[in-house]
């Protein structure tokens, strides 16, 4: 049981996967849907204090060497792309619903960077992730709580 805490939390800090990846692995193992929710959120929710002291420290250091502030600045690049419409058209609630949305390249990580790029307050964009990673969770829990005839939902029939 202590390989699936540790994969489930491994899996919702990734930025590649965030919930994604990290409701279905638990609940694939067994665990009630509500845990998966709770452990999984929570977890994903630390993204926004792991970004940011990463971002005020280790980046100042490895942005000196060229392979990492090039790789950095073309992330960047994509993050403000991604998020600057929304944000421009719709604030803070922009950014809840670009994490909120459980699709690649959207999510916490991107959500904090984008805020980040744009010079927004630290607390208020917090508030947006957490209850973006919220919304994401429930949204992943339903769908895999529903299994396969859940994402029907999504589709069109044809006859």
């Amino acid at each position: 049981m202590d390989s699936v805490y540790f994969s489930t939390a491994f899996w919702s800090l990734m930025p590649i996967s965030e919930l994604r990846g990290a409701i279905p692995l638990a609940m694939a193992s067994g665990w009630p849907w509500w845990q998966a929710w709770l452990w999984c959120v929570g977890i994903n929710a630390l993204v926004g204090p792991v970004a940011y002291t990463f971002l005020a420290t280790a980046h100042r250091i490895l942005y000196r060497w060229s392979f990492y502030a090039g790789l950095f600045d073309r992330l960047v690049e994509r993050a403000r792309l991604k998020v600057h419409d929304k944000i421009e058209k719709y604030g803070y609630v922009g950014i809840t619903l670009f994490v909120a949305i459980p699709l690649p390249i959207t999510g916490a990580w991107t959500g904090v960077l984008g805020s980040w790029i744009l010079g927004l307050s630290r607390r208020k964009t917090m508030l947006a992730v957490i209850v973006g990673v919220m919304i994401s969770g429930t949204i992943v829990t339903l769908i895999v709580a529903l299994g396969l005839q859940g994402l029907s939902i999504f589709t069109k029939h044809v006859s």
